[in-house]
């Protein structure tokens, strides 16, 4: 009778544990982001949020140079986009890339060693056009950066690829039989692995398929969207809160999610971030294509491409929000190159570089063809509900 009760209790202690186990420890706290009594309120696990911060530290910024000097492009051959930085700070500039993006590789990543000006390795040819990304976004999407901005190491913390992107998939194989499934219940990460479609990225931040959801009356006066689209619609929005680290009422007030002016400022800030990932991905990406060697394409051939979480990494502001352009204002904007600088001569076709970066090259793969679209300005009025 005593074995029996000792083994009736370990049951218990056990499914004790099972259940407790699902609890997070330390206690999750509640940060109030929007009116009370509406459920607009972000939880976090102190434990979790620790750990992001320590993944989210600026790296010191390398020791001011002194100003003025040649420009760097009448000291080297085929500097194209910083040509018009004096010589200290170009040097400066390239030894802080180096560090945030090919710490390990160093200089031999991007530039054959022997001729630093050729462009033989196809990562110099992507590194230029990256550099005039990164000034197209600090210049001309303020409505999403501010005067926070980005940097290479927005995105890349020191690897060579960042952890961060994705290609257009083809789905997984599936028996003629078994129906279309219109991209739904395939688990997949970019859904959090809900029941939702599996790519979200390829029709809205390649393409520009509308993202709506449902109408504002009981009726649908107008408003025709079918329960199918609006999944669509979810899984995007799914991808959003898990980039940045939030729930639905980050941007939505949660007693009229479609109605604008009772949103918080956060939904106007992603409305343009989206539109952003649809512009580089559609103007710097996707015609990269022919430079990337094959070992850098998608199943489908394409080119990698970014997403929210390329440059948040769980975090509402990517780094925080601190600012790394105080400190390297070069990537603030495009710079003018000098009156006496000659056009470069044309690139030949590029070799490929060190393979190093083979292995970080996995990322969620979603994808589901649609018409793409030219990329879209930052103009125009916040879109109606």
């Amino acid at each position: 009778m005593s074995l029996s009760r000792g083994i009736t209790r370990l049951t218990c202690l056990v499914l004790a544990g099972v259940v407790l186990a699902g609890c997070e420890k330390p206690p999750p706290e509640s940060v109030q982001r929007g009116y009370r009594g509406v459920g607009m309120v972000q939880v976090y696990n102190p434990y979790k949020v620790d750990e992001l911060t320590a993944a989210n530290v600026v790296p010191e910024p390398l020791a001011p140079v002194p100003a003025g000097g040649p420009p760097a492009s009448t000291v080297y051959k085929n500097v194209q986009v910083l040509g018009n930085l004096g010589i200290a700070e170009f040097t400066r500039t390239m030894l802080a890339m180096t560090a945030w993006v090919a710490p390990k590789q160093g200089c031999a990543y991007c530039h054959n060693t022997a001729n630093m000006a050729e462009d033989s390795l196809y990562t110099k040819v992507v590194a230029r056009r990256m550099l005039q990304m990164t000034q197209h976004v600090n210049a001309e999407w303020k409505p999403h950066v501010a005067a926070t901005g980005v940097t290479c190491y927005t995105c890349h913390r020191g690897n060579p690829v960042p952890a961060n992107i994705w290609y257009n998939d083809p789905g997984p194989e599936t028996a003629e039989n078994v129906g279309n499934k219109a991209g739904q219940n395939m688990p997949a990460p970019a859904a959090a692995y809900a029941s939702l479609p599996y790519d979200p990225f390829t029709p809205f931040l390649e393409g520009a398929a509308p993202i709506r959801v449902n109408g504002t009356t009981a009726l649908p006066t107008g408003n025709t969207h079918s329960i199918k689209q609006a999944e669509w619609t979810y899984s995007l929005m799914m991808h959003m809160a898990k980039s940045l680290g939030v729930n639905c009422t980050y941007c939505h007030n949660s007693r009229a999610f479609a109605d604008w002016s009772q949103s918080p400022p956060q939904r106007v800030t992603a409305w343009y971030g989206i539109r952003m990932v649809r512009d580089l991905n559609n103007d710097y990406l996707d015609p990269l294509k022919t430079v990337f060697p094959d070992y850098r394409h998608g199943p489908l051939g394409d080119s990698p491409k970014l997403n929210c979480a390329t440059c948040h990494q769980g975090a509402y502001k990517p780094l925080f929000g601190v600012s790394m352009l105080k400190d390297y204002p070069q990537f603030a904007a495009p710079l003018a190159a000098p009156a006496s600088e000659a056009a470069p001569a044309a690139e030949p076709a590029p070799a490929e570089a060190p393979m190093d970066d083979k292995t970080t090259d996995a990322a969620p793969a979603p994808g589901a063809a649609t018409v793409k679209t030219s990329a879209t300005t930052t103009g125009g009025a916040i879109p109606p509900a």
